[in-house]
């Protein structure tokens, strides 16, 4: 994955706001105010991800470049290499997953309004 997909990937889901609250080089990924993606703009090298702390830990065992969140609560995010032999596909659901999670926690009038 490259970040030009990871980048067109994020902004077609419903809500996504694309935003730099840690500095000009991190890009921070939002629906309704909550954070569910981010990565380094410079050095496009991983992707930090939310994840059900049950599946952080398997994704963790299974594959070699998915790592606790760097930065992040480390129960709750997981770190992904993207220039690894994880599939394009599988990333993209990962990511679609962290949204859902964080779309889950909202109020229901913010799900209503993303169509959920």
């Amino acid at each position: 994955m490259n970040l030009t997909q990871f980048q067109e990937y994020c902004l077609s889901l419903p809500g996504v706001t694309e935003e730099f609250p840690f500095g000009e080089n991190t890009l921070v990924y939002k629906v309704s105010g909550k954070l569910f993606a981010l990565t380094d703009l410079v050095n496009f090298e991983s992707i930090n991800l939310k994840c059900d702390p049950e599946t952080a830990i398997e994704l963790r065992e299974r594959y070699e470049g998915v790592t606790p969140g760097y930065h992040m609560n480390k129960k709750h995010w997981n770190t992904v290499e993207t220039h690894t032999n994880i599939p394009n596909k599988l990333l993209l659901e990962w990511i679609k997953d962290s949204y859902d999670l964080v779309v889950a926690s909202l109020p229901k009038k913010e799900r209503e309004k993303l169509g959920q």
